[in-house]
């Protein structure tokens, strides 16, 4: 495909999304683009979701002296948009630091971005980390819902964060930022990229990021995302072949100094 064939195929894609945010997830006669092994990685959930609660579980390593697992009810409701659902990459991030295990979390100062429904940052709450979750003014009640259904105010705050819009004195910095399926909506990459540089004030900022590969316009955004950071895939996640069947990458970001 030529150039100019390409840029006409970017732009009808960015009309469909903004007519239809959701229908890059679609595929088949059940809506949905996951051809679901057997794993409970990724737990199926109907196309239509409306005010529904739905309990997961993300077992810690086996290795860990206190291994368990973390159990999570979330209520779920895509009314206020596509972030109102739990989507893939967050089931895949969430598993991922359930793995890692407390000692990993316990008493950082973490970020989500995008948080959706909130639920990594509730996993993370419930491993003992200090938790904000960010998002939109409309996720906001049901991310505070989520908070209070799992008993963890004391340990997961609500924010309200616009991407590449300046921080709030309420951001608190982190030392951990997670990051899972906002690569989504071409508009918002540079946002994005900006509110990532924002926080990540200083190299021992961690950066944990996952995302699903959808659509060639991807490339767009780490084309942006490599003018400030560079990257690596997790390499230490048994689920990793996996996932990697279904497009999901675990990324670590590091900013360019």
């Amino acid at each position: 495909m030529d150039e100019s064939n390409c840029q006409n195929e970017i732009a009808q894609d960015e009309a469909l999304d903004t007519i239809d945010p959701l229908r890059h997830f679609r595929t088949g006669k059940d809506g949905f683009d996951m051809h679901i092994e057997e794993t409970d990685i990724i737990p199926h959930q109907p196309r239509s979701v409306q005010d529904e609660v739905l309990r997961l579980s993300f077992p810690q390593s086996p290795a860990l002296a206190s291994a368990q697992q973390v159990s999570i009810s979330l209520r779920v409701d895509a009314s206020p948009g596509c972030g109102g659902i739990a989507w893939p990459a967050g089931e895949v991030l969430s598993n991922y630091i359930a793995m890692r295990g407390r000692d990993y979390i316990k008493g950082r100062q973490i970020l989500e971005l995008g948080s959706g429904t909130g639920l990594v940052g509730l996993v993370a709450g419930a491993l003992g980390g200090k938790v904000q979750i960010t998002d939109q003014a409309p996720l906001l009640g049901i991310m505070q819902r989520n908070v209070e259904m799992n008993g963890l105010q004391a340990s997961v705050a609500v924010s309200e964060l616009n991407w590449g819009e300046k921080l709030s004195s309420e951001i608190s910095q982190p030392d951990l930022i997670l990051a899972a399926d906002c690569v989504y909506f071409e508009p918002a990459f540079p946002l994005l990229v900006q509110t990532l540089w924002d926080l990540a004030h200083c190299e021992k900022t961690e950066i944990l990021f996952c995302y699903k590969k959808r659509r060639k316009a991807d490339k767009h955004f780490f084309a942006l995302l490599k003018k400030k950071f560079t990257w690596k895939e997790v390499a230490d996640d048994p689920s990793r072949h996996i996932y990697t069947r279904e497009a999901i990458s675990l990324l670590t970001l590091s900013s360019r100094s």
